[in-house]
């Protein structure tokens, strides 16, 4: 019975522990760098005969070029309300459209939009850290309980605690890889 709670215990924990990674590798694809990337535009919803719709729904996303994305609507009538959510988006960028593709130009970062974006980018891995310590305090609290229960023997949950403990350790270590290699990529002039 032991090894069955100790078990499901560490496995709760990665589980919720790899949700925040995952959770933050999608939240830093939307920082926006000085390199293109349609994942930058894949939150934005599109008043589409007057329902929000999301973007991906309604037109191909792709960066042909380092500094340009190209958005291809699968009904052209919509580009104008496409266009709209992009200004309304306030993203520092202007699409421009020929009437079959909305081309959004990526101009370069001044060091102030920079230096805000690395603020972002470190709030954003704090957040998520905490979703990782939050993953750590709810393992601790089933093998207190397993423990008081007697499904747990006090030498075995402190194995578990400490094996809980690497995996916070390893996966905080994760996020802070994340910021550091986000920030540089920003700071790249």
């Amino acid at each position: 019975m032991a090894d069955e709670s100790s078990d499901l215990v560490i496995s709760e924990a990665k589980d919720a522990m790899q949700k925040s990674i995952a959770g933050f590798t999608h939240d830093l694809a939307k920082i926006r760098t000085g390199r293109a990337n349609p994942a930058l535009l894949e939150g934005l919803q599109v008043d589409y005969y007057g329902t929000p719709t999301p973007i991906k729904k309604l037109a191909q996303l792709n960066a042909p070029e380092a500094r340009l994305i190209t958005i291809q609507p699968f009904d052209r009538s919509a580009i104008a309300e496409i266009e709209k959510a992009i200004h309304k988006a306030n993203l520092g960028v202007s699409p421009v459209s020929d009437g079959k593709i909305v081309r959004v130009p990526i101009p370069e970062l001044t060091e102030e939009r920079r230096k805000e974006l690395v603020k972002q980018v470190k709030k954003l891995g704090e957040e998520h850290k905490i979703g990782v310590r939050n993953a750590r305090r709810d393992a601790m609290t089933m093998v207190k309980d397993f423990q008081k229960d007697g499904d747990l023997a006090e030498d075995v949950a402190h194995q578990v605690s400490e094996k809980i403990q690497k995996l916070t350790d390893d996966y905080t270590a994760q996020i802070d890889k994340a910021v550091e290699a986000k920030e540089s990529e920003l700071m790249k002039v």
